[in-house]
């Protein structure tokens, strides 16, 4: 099991400025992000180079719309393993990584051990992919929900709540 280190590293309000506006729009000019967080274009090319190296910013990607790729069924599925011991946690999770249809996968605490997102264009793909899920390794049997609304999705983390130094 991989544990990710916690940063001791503390951010400013420009720091914070800046990864507010890169969430939004992660393609803006360096010129812009300078001028709309109030520092000169080197130092905010060296701030936004020290965020990535320190892994506060991890990619930039393009957000696509899975309704006009035809992914328009978004569900999410439960599943419980038979046997915990002898790796089949890792066992499973191998196997999960290659499913080309889930977009995350997390081990939970509660009655059940993985939660799993997955979108595909309609109810017979779900179907596929439900016998999928339950051909992993390990897996004794799943509980599904298929979503009738999205309220809410994003990818953005709150940055007005994380540790903030002095400067």
């Amino acid at each position: 099991m991989r544990v990710e280190k916690k940063s001791n590293k503390l951010l400013d309000k420009i720091d914070r400025k800046i990864l507010a506006i890169l969430q939004v729009d992660g393609r803006i000019a360096m010129t812009e992000l300078a001028e709309k967080v109030g520092l000169s274009l080197t130092p905010c090319i060296e701030r936004v180079r020290r965020l990535e190296r320190d892994r506060v910013i991890l990619s930039y990607h393009a957000r696509l719309n899975p309704m006009e790729l035809g992914a328009t069924l978004l569900v999410f599925v439960e599943i419980s393993l038979r046997d915990m011991a002898n790796g089949k946690f890792e066992e499973f999770r191998r196997a999960v990584l290659e499913v080309e249809q889930v977009q995350e996968c997390h081990l939970v605490s509660g009655d059940f051990d993985y939660l799993i997102k997955a979108r595909i264009r309609e109810m017979s793909e779900y179907r596929q992919l439900l016998d999928v899920l339950l051909r992993l390794p390990g897996v004794a049997n799943s509980k599904s929900y298929v979503v009738m609304e999205e309220i809410k999705e994003t990818l953005a983390l709150s940055v007005n709540n994380i540790a903030v130094s002095a400067v």
